[in-house]
Order: structure tokens, then C-alpha cells, then sequence
């Protein structure tokens, strides 16, 4: 059986237009997998809240640069930057309470609180809380930090709580759609040679 010149030619084109729509469909719809999130917290001890002062709780972002790069230094997955001490960043996946406060080099656990200025643990007159998008719990250090959770950590009183959690504010979303200095989150665009580089 004889293949005529037409119908390898009528193939070929047929593959290289098949393969091209294909390709040409990865590559309008290609979204890198960035994980980019914002939560909102308060720390209150003793009736106080933690304000966070010092540039060691904050992440750098003058220098940082947009990169879809995995995340690797543990400091990059959950972080606060631009002294703004309400407002975690989270840049990873399976990033929790714990996670976070270990970054900040503090320590949580469900019966204690390591902070700048000591340890502290429950007693008769002073207990350790969490407020956890509105409902109490036992322990948030191994909880995964979901985006737009709001926690409070309050240690003191137990009556104060609940005014403590009400007066944290509410703008994790904010921070979810506006663009990040720090990342991609936002109104990042994916340029065309990132989107050629993942064609294939």
C-alpha cells in the first residue's frame, strides 16, 4: 500500500496544528502553584497586647524580589513584614500556629506561652486562651493556619477574652488582593518566559 505525498503532508500539518493548540493551551492557561496567604491575630498578656515592636518579628522586603521558587528558609513560610503586627503571611502549604510563633522565636504550646519576656503558664487566677475564628480551643500550635483566620492567644484573666478576640482586626482579605512587595500574591502576572518554561 502506497502512502501518497498529500497524506503525509495532510498528517504532518495535522500534528504540528495539534500539538501547536495544545501547547497553546497550556500555555494561556498555566497558573503557578503559589501559596500566598493572609490571617489576622493578637497576643494579649496580662490584659496588655503584644504590639511587636523590633525589626527582629519582621521579614525583610526591600530586597525581595518576585519568585515562583519553592520555599525553603522557615522563616519565609509564615512571616509579618511592613510593622504591621496584625497580619501573618503565609507562603506555604501545611504552615500552622505553632510554625509561626517559632519564627518569631516564641514558643506556644496548649499549656504555655514563651514570649520576649519569659514563660508563661496557667494558674488559679491566670489562664491561656485561644479564640479560634470565634470559638474557643485547646491548643492552635500544630492547627494549620487557614487563610483569613483570626486567633487570639490571651493569657491572663479568662473574662477578657472575648472583647480581646472582638477588637482584632479583620483585614487578612485586604491583604489577600492587594498586590504583596514581599511575593506574588496580588495583582502578579505571569510573564511569557515563565510560561514558556512550564510548556513542556
Amino acid at each position: 500500500m502506497r502512502i501518497s505525498k498529500q497524506t503525509i503532508i495532510v498528517g504532518a500539518v495535522s500534528l504540528v496544528v495539534g500539538a501547536a493548540a495544545i501547547l497553546g493551551v497550556r500555555y494561556v492557561t498555566y497558573k503557578p502553584d503559589v501559596v500566598h496567604y493572609h490571617a489576622n491575630f493578637a497576643v494579649y498578656v496580662n490584659g496588655k497586647q503584644e504590639q511587636f515592636k523590633g525589626m527582629q518579628y519582621y521579614e525583610e522586603t526591600a530586597a525581595q524580589v518576585c519568585t515562583l521558587a519553592k520555599v525553603d528558609d522557615p522563616a519565609e513560610r509564615a512571616h509579618m513584614h511592613d510593622n504591621i503586627n496584625n497580619v501573618v503571611h503565609v507562603e506555604d502549604h501545611l504552615v500552622t500556629w505553632g510554625n509561626f510563633f517559632q519564627n518569631l522565636n516564641w514558643g506556644i504550646g496548649n499549656d504555655y506561652l514563651k514570649t520576649a519576656d519569659g514563660i508563661f503558664t496557667p494558674t488559679d487566677q491566670s489562664k491561656l486562651t485561644f479564640i479560634l475564628n470565634g470559638k474557643k480551643v485547646e491548643s492552635i500550635a500544630n492547627v494549620i493556619i487557614n487563610d483569613q483566620d483570626k486567633l487570639l492567644v490571651s493569657y491572663g484573666v479568662t473574662g477578657d477574652a472575648q472583647k480581646q478576640y472582638d477588637s482584632i482586626q479583620n483585614n487578612a482579605r485586604k491583604y489577600d488582593v492587594e498586590r504583596d512587595p514581599a511575593s506574588c500574591s496580588g495583582s502578579h502576572s505571569v510573564g511569557s518566559t515563565e510560561r514558556l518554561k512550564h510548556l513542556f
